[in-house]
């Protein structure tokens, strides 16, 4: 795959290098997933990170001996992580912002672990060190959202769970994706709370939804986790358009609510969780930095059976634009502090 290909040409200092041998048959890896909050049922961020680790305890069978844990609360991560490493897990994925603070501590006391903070940035990682950070260009995905092709008012809507750095990426790369195409549009941007709860409030999110609709939005993008299911119920409720993220969301939502949905986001969590696993059992996971976007294969836009007619009109410009992030002659910004 090329996500394996670009680790290993840019992380990987040699096969076994500064690792502890591999696992044998007899002794499976063992590989814990550490979810964000609300955990699985999210429709996105989580259940992506699942679905790829449960695709690689398919595919690896018995060399895997896998977990997932959903810390109770923001209190309890520590706990929780050193519960997994006392228990001699070989590799633990962390997903999201929230593990950034205690994660490096944690790493640092064990180092003959391997640790990959998915999602977010971390300062001064090493190569050879037991640590990664592997985090996506949210911005390259959310500039092909194609709202403002789809905008019938001139004004479309954008709702965050929190103001983390990867929501804050989406955003800024929808905003500057509808300005590419009508630089006139007006955008409206609501954040659900500004801490974890932000991911799991639908009724907030529907709020938030129907204030922005009633402002005139006909099209309206989510980032918000499972906040976002209410944002979908607005939608539909007052027939305008919504945009999914992370996974193609048009199917966990209720049918009624499935020709709404004009596409989503679609970030590749999943393979990326694959494709750590499958370097660990190689031996060949370093530390340091993976940055993944639409050259990559990882963030891209949802085509499916029920929305094939909504994007028909607007999937040349979209493919077109896409492309000219591929070759460079589009620079998506990202957000900056």
């Amino acid at each position: 795959m090329l996500f394996v290909l670009l680790i290993v040409s840019i992380l990987l200092a040699g096969c076994g290098q500064g690792e502890a041998p591999a696992k044998s048959a007899a002794a499976p890896l063992k590989v814990a997933l550490v979810l964000d909050q609300p955990g699985l049922g999210d429709g996105g961020f989580n259940d992506s990170a699942h679905s790829g680790l449960t695709r690689a305890k398919e595919n690896f069978s018995d060399k895997l001996e896998i977990s997932t844990v959903t810390p109770k609360d923001l209190e309890s991560r520590e706990e929780e992580l050193k519960k997994l490493v006392q228990n001699k897990t070989d590799l633990v994925i962390a997903m999201g912002y929230y593990y950034a603070d205690i994660l490096p501590q944690v790493a640092a006391e064990y180092p003959d672990i391997k640790f990959v903070l998915i999602d977010n940035d971390l300062p001064d990682l090493k190569a050879e060190g037991n640590l990664t950070s592997l985090t996506f260009k949210d911005q390259e995905g959310a500039f092909l959202a194609g709202a403002a092709l789809k905008s019938r008012t001139g004004k479309i809507g954008f709702v965050g769970g929190v103001e983390v750095p990867a929501v804050k990426n989406f955003e800024a790369g929808y905003t500057a994706g509808a300005k590419h195409i009508n630089p006139g549009i007006e955008i409206f941007s609501s954040y659900a709370a500004t801490g974890v709860e932000g991911f799991n409030s639908p009724e907030k999110g529907k709020a938030l939804a129907l204030a922005q609709i009633k402002d005139g939005a006909d099209v309206i993008f989510h980032a918000a986790g499972a906040t976002g299911f209410g944002v979908f119920e607005a939608a539909a409720e007052k027939k305008i358009l919504a945009i999914g993220v992370d996974i193609d969301q048009t199917f966990v939502v209720p049918e009624a609510e499935r020709e709404y949905i004009l596409t989503s986001i679609i970030k590749g969590v999943d393979i990326a969780v694959y494709d750590v696993i499958s370097l660990r059992l190689d031996n060949k996971l370093m530390g340091g930095y993976i940055t993944l976007g639409v050259k990559d294969g990882v963030e891209t836009y949802a085509e499916n059976e029920i929305n094939k007619e909504l994007l028909a009109e607007i999937k040349p410009r979209l493919d077109g634009i896409k492309a000219q992030i591929i070759d460079g002659a589009i620079t998506v910004p990202e957000f900056t502090k």
